[in-house]
């Protein structure tokens, strides 16, 4: 368990095509804030590629959903969250997000935090990916072609 200052755990997140990398900061001092490339991030705050996440993931619904890992094990507030996220659309980030935020909280305290999350069904990975596009099915996976009306 990390526990100087600018030391953080760091963990992935994937589903579908998204992959999100989680950095959980203890922020620490007397300002309890991180620089990063820039940005100050305090303590309870989350960014996501250098904005705060209520920029990426607006609605009410959304932030249930990311903060449901962080209000199970009652670490709401207690760390400097830095996520970066590549790929996907706003769905598959979003449960990028919330598999790493679990995973992430997972390594900080093994013994405590694993059980509650894993009940929960934060740490597992959803494995369903798109399925791949097929030689002669007219541009789809699973569309056949248009049989001859003779």
């Amino acid at each position: 368990m990390a526990k100087k200052a600018g030391e953080y755990v760091e963990s992935t997140g994937k589903r579908k095509s998204a992959v999100a990398r989680v950095r959980l900061f203890h922020a620490r001092g007397k300002d309890k804030s991180v620089t990063l490339d820039g940005v100050t991030i305090k303590q309870g705050e989350i960014f996501v590629n250098k904005k705060p996440i209520e920029k990426i993931f607006a609605s009410k619904a959304h932030k249930v959903r990311y903060l449901s890992p962080l209000k199970l094990v009652n670490a709401e507030g207690k760390f400097a969250i830095s996520i970066l996220v590549k790929g996907g659309g706003a769905e598959g980030q979003l449960e990028a997000v919330i598999h790493g935020l679990a995973r992430a909280l997972e390594k900080s305290d093994k013994e405590k935090i694993r059980p509650t999350l894993k009940k929960a069904g934060f740490l597992t990975r959803d494995a369903r990916i798109r399925e791949r596009r097929k030689v002669g099915t007219g541009g789809r996976a699973r569309r056949k072609k248009q049989s001859p009306k003779r």
